[in-house]
């Protein structure tokens, strides 16, 4: 979306938008990188794949708000109130986001790695996604979902928190020779993990993050990877006879999926 008016106002890259009133506005798509929007009100907003990069949000009013696939890297949300907030793969890698409040949001295969997330509240959100090099000090986290959430031994929890008895995997997880026949693992982060040897038969991998990832022998037969992240994966051995990918799947440097029996869409 290039530069376009919304209740009066110019929707463009850096933009000084402080305290402006955007409710239930249709902003989805808009480039808002480096904007200023400061404590702007943005209930129920449409910003579905916006641009919001190294913006300015602290303060702003974002509850029951859609920015889902948003990036909204770097950006800074202190203080600001995500209540019922949907950010399914959003992309939030280093944002800062102390005093967030994320309460009953959903950010199923977001990406927060490097993000800082002291004393947010995420109490009863739904998280799914990476939380690599996340900073959670001080997180409020009751009855929040971090089942399947990726984390490493970077990321830091608050006092007492036992991440693995939440359900959180630690990157790099070790499920060497598992059987994974026709799992559906559509956008699972598996950075780094060790699947040397495993089943992943007629698995649905789309989407999936697999960078780093050892599956030196693995059976991919079959197997759906349409969209999968491969970068650095190691593929000696591995079985792609029949599996279905497509111009957005991403490789090894120098692996050819062709030669490897991979059917493209």
């Amino acid at each position: 979306m290039g530069a376009v008016e919304v209740n009066g106002y110019t929707i463009e890259p850096g933009a000084d938008l402080g305290w402006t009133n955007f409710i239930g506005a249709n902003l989805a798509g808009a480039n808002l990188e480096g904007a200023n929007l400061e404590g702007a009100f943005l209930y129920g907003a449409h910003l579905y794949e916006a641009t919001l990069r190294g913006a300015n949000l602290s303060g702003a009013r974002l509850s029951e708000a859609n920015l889902r696939e948003a990036n909204l890297e770097g950006a800074d949300l202190t203080m600001a109130n995500l209540v019922g907030v949907r950010l399914n793969g959003a992309n939030l890698v280093g944002a800062d986001l102390r005093g967030t409040v994320f309460a009953s949001a959903n950010l199923r295969r977001a990406n927060l790695s490097g993000a800082t997330l002291r004393g947010a509240d995420l109490e009863m959100a739904k998280f799914t996604g990476l939380l690599s090099e996340a900073h959670l000090a001080q997180a409020k986290l009751g009855e929040a979902n971090l089942e399947g959430a990726i984390a490493d031994e970077k990321t830091t929890w608050p006092d007492g928190f036992d991440p693995e008895a939440a359900g959180v995997i630690l990157a790099g997880v070790n499920l060497a020779g598992v059987n994974l026949t026709e799992a559906n693992l559509d956008g699972e982060f598996l950075l780094d993990a060790n699947l040397a040897g495993a089943n992943l038969t007629e698995a649905n991998l789309e989407g999936a993050m697999l960078a780093g990832a050892n599956l030196e022998g693995a059976n991919l037969t079959g197997a759906n990877l349409s969209r999968t992240y491969l970068a650095r994966a190691n593929l000696t051995g591995v079985n792609l006879e029949g599996a279905r990918a497509d111009e957005n799947t991403t490789w090894p440097e120098g692996f050819d999926p062709k030669a490897a029996g991979v059917i493209f869409d």
